[in-house]
């Protein structure tokens, strides 16, 4: 049964970013692009200079950049209004696969393997490198169909022993806050690719082609993540914009 969850912060980003570019069809084929996952606050005195390096990934082609706003520091006096459970969940989630015990702001994910501090470019440009260089064992063609629905299409180019994950992810190419209160009280901050909505659709046994349909109501850019269980290794993205 194909599960689809949806994450409560879209009517704050769609009052605060500006227009979106039409779409297109683009497939993860060959060179696949590299999911950088950057988890941020506006709560948080030092996610400000990752947020500005994210938004240079963003504007990447061989990079898929997903903004998500986790929510534990909102208590100390700012509540980041793009921030979801969902995301602090999927962070948390990454900690507990991974062996580690502690997660943390800035936080860059790269690729569902890595992980390595936001305002660290130089590390993050060499494991975008490293894993742009390896050959994808899936590809996966996205397309939308109209009336609201996109098509989604996948296949195996080798044996995998467990199911994968299937994922729609929608998000909101930019905007702009004035943070009042807490560690950055008084900045504007510039935002880029905030996570809107996470849909889980569900298990793919990539044995057999997979050939489904999806919502993907508006004009929002559309991420699909095929991924190992855990969260763990990512192993096609494509998007739609």
């Amino acid at each position: 049964m194909w599960a689809r969850v949806k994450v409560g912060v879209r009517a704050a980003v769609l009052a605060l970013a500006g227009g979106v570019a039409a779409s297109a069809p683009v497939a993860a084929e060959g060179a696949r692009p590299v999911v950088v996952e950057l988890y941020t606050s506006q709560g948080c005195s030092s996610c400000p200079p990752a947020d500005a390096f994210f938004s240079t990934l963003a504007e990447r082609e061989d990079v898929i950049a997903l903004g998500l706003h986790v929510d534990y520091w909102d208590y100390i006096g700012w509540k980041d209004v793009f921030a979801s459970p969902l995301f602090t969940k999927r962070q948390k989630s990454y900690a507990r696969h991974a062996g580690r015990r502690s997660i943390y702001t800035p936080q860059m994910i790269i690729h569902g393997q890595e992980d390595v501090v936001g305002t660290h470019p130089v590390d993050v440009a060499e494991l975008i490198m490293r894993y742009r260089a390896v050959p994808a064992a899936v590809t996966v063609e996205l397309e939308r169909l109209g009336a609201g629905r996109v098509g989604i299409e996948a296949e195996a180019a080798q044996g995998f022993t467990q199911p994968l994950t299937v994922q729609l992810v929608r998000y909101a190419p930019s905007a702009r806050i004035e943070v009042l209160r807490g560690e950055n009280a008084g900045k504007t901050l510039v935002y880029s690719n905030i996570v809107t909505e996470w849909h889980n659709l569900g298990e793919w046994d990539p044995r057999t082609p997979l050939d489904i349909e999806a919502e993907a109501a508006g004009d929002d850019p559309v991420v699909v993540l095929i991924q190992h269980a855990g969260p763990g290794a990512i192993e096609a993205a494509a998007r739609l914009r």
